[in-house]
């Protein structure tokens, strides 16, 4: 009996050499463990992660929108504005006070004066809320984006009511500019409703 004998059950299969496999190494058998990666190709049968795909965070935007950045600028502009004329009508009535004190005027004087301090204290209140808003717009949730837009809404009639009454003087051209920082705030807190609900991590 040889090894060379087909009718051999305990040889090796025809076509193979006495001595297969090789020492030290393990027949290969079909379909069992991991298949193994080709040259040039690592990581070959194990499964990759997908992908990150762009804007990551769940549909939120991670950045502030540019209308709603534009918003926040007018509101610093705005405050700017408000400052200013709060403090040149708070001189106005510092004057118109001392005027009233050396005519002797009556109650109606001091009356007007009074109405023109609270005016120019309406404006500083005004400014400080701006500037609030403005700040907040990056931390701040839903609250601020309802407070901005009743904001907004009440400039727009405000600058409206001053094109009516202005007549084509300065009061017309004021409201003209408040008129449309108002429309873009507003706009700006109508459509970046998902930056002021976005995740917080």
């Amino acid at each position: 009996m040889s090894f060379g004998d087909p009718n051999n059950p305990y040889g090796p299969p025809q076509g193979q050499p006495p001595g297969y496999p090789p020492q030290g190494q393990p027949p290969q058998q079909p379909g069992y463990g991991y298949p193994t990666a080709p040259q040039g190709q690592p990581g070959y049968g194990y499964p990759q992660a997908p992908p990150v795909p762009q804007g990551y965070g769940y549909g939120f935007p991670q950045e502030m929108p540019g209308l709603v950045k534009t918003a926040r600028v007018l509101l610093f502009i705005t405050a700017g504005f408000q400052f200013l004329a709060g403090v040149f009508i708070g001189i106005l009535a510092g004057a118109a006070q001392d005027t009233t004190n050396a005519f002797g005027s009556g109650d109606d004087s001091s009356t007007a004066t009074g109405l023109v301090i609270a005016i120019a204290l309406l404006m500083l209140a005004l400014g400080s809320l701006s500037i609030f808003l403005g700040v907040k717009f990056k931390t701040g949730r839903g609250g601020i984006r309802v407070t901005t837009i009743v904001y907004s809404a009440l400039m727009i009639l405000g600058s409206l009511a001053n094109i009516v009454n202005g007549a084509g003087g300065s009061g017309t051209f004021g409201g003209v500019i408040s008129l449309a920082f108002g429309g873009i705030i507003l706009s700006a807190m109508i459509s970046g409703g998902a930056w002021f609900s976005r995740p917080r991590y």
